[in-house]
């Protein structure tokens, strides 16, 4: 459905995208994450047609996002961050006026636009003015909009972006039910979100693509650390005991009372636990709590985007 093959954007000396490619298939949900400044933005607004690209070319559905812009458009829906929506029409008519701007015709427009408000339940809304409408609400108006002429692709840019969880948590199911007959783009920040909802995820960072992966695979295979804590009531050499442990990078402590926490730093894919309850048991030590914290993609995330690579 997406096809991009080494595509560059410059702004005079400054490079914003770096001869990235990567494809996303029918059918798919794809979280495409970066920091402020990463490429994401540019990349979106080269594959929706409103910037065209240094070098390199991107594709939707077969069309070339600029030598067949209008075929390439009609095979997509866009949700940019900040909706942008004409406050002094009501939700119907901004709608039908949308839809008629999009190429639906005749009795398609009260047809799709009747079938995009109740799937974006903003049906008991049609007359009100849309100045007048909460912020989720306005989000589930730019999603009809982006809906209104069926297109096979969307692309969300943040579309849960200062909404409340009730909202937020609405917005997603849409996105996960309309999934079902589309393929989906999504940019956010909100990495649980991406978690619950994409079926890959690709991280862009500094113009290039560091990671393409399902979340997944991406926290077994890319997280360089993991962590084990430990409290026990254990003797004064227990720290360097538990450094000499296979697949221990480094042991910190904080002693409690009797007590003592111990955070270890373990190798990527590391499972030293029975290694430690061995240890424990041959010196005698009371364990009170032991446990490995597994890698989030947050996790995977700040290691992707803040290491030097």
């Amino acid at each position: 459905m997406i096809r991009v093959q080494q595509l560059t954007k410059k702004y005079g000396s400054f490079t914003a995208v770096k001869g990235i490619s990567f494809e996303v298939a029918k059918g798919e949900i794809v979280g495409f994450l970066g920091p402020n400044g990463a490429g994401k933005s540019t990349t979106m607004k080269i594959l929706t047609g409103f910037l065209p690209p240094t070098t390199g070319r991107a594709s939707i559905a077969g069309f070339d996002v600029f030598d067949n812009s209008i075929e390439a458009r009609r095979r997509l829906g866009y949700l940019p961050e900040n909706t942008p929506l004409y406050p002094e029409m009501r939700v119907g008519e901004y709608l039908r006026y949308r839809a008629a701007l999009k190429g639906v015709r005749g009795s398609k427009v009260r047809e799709r636009v009747g079938d995009v408000m109740e799937l974006c339940q903003v049906n008991d809304r049609e007359r009100q003015l849309i100045g007048s409408l909460s912020k989720g609400y306005r989000q589930r108006v730019g999603l009809a909009d982006a809906l209104v002429h069926d297109p096979d692709l969307l692309i969300l840019d943040e579309p849960t972006i200062g909404l409340d969880p009730n909202q937020i948590r609405t917005v997603r199911d849409l996105i996960k039910n309309l999934a079902e007959k589309r393929t989906v783009l999504i940019s956010t920040h909100i990495l649980p979100e991406v978690e619950m909802m994409c079926s890959r995820v690709i991280v862009i960072h500094k113009g290039e693509i560091r990671a393409t992966d399902t979340a997944e695979n991406l926290r077994k295979n890319h997280r360089a650390v993991g962590e084990l804590l430990l409290e026990a009531r254990a003797g004064a050499d227990a720290a360097e005991a538990l450094s000499k442990v296979f697949g221990v990078k480094d042991v910190t402590s904080c002693a409690n009372g009797d007590w003592t926490h111990f955070t270890l730093r373990l190798d990527a894919k590391a499972e030293p636990g029975l290694d430690i309850m061995r240890l424990a048991a041959e010196r005698k030590w009371d364990v009170r709590e032991m446990h490995q914290k597994r890698a989030t993609l947050e996790d995977v995330f700040a290691e992707l985007t803040t290491a030097d690579h």
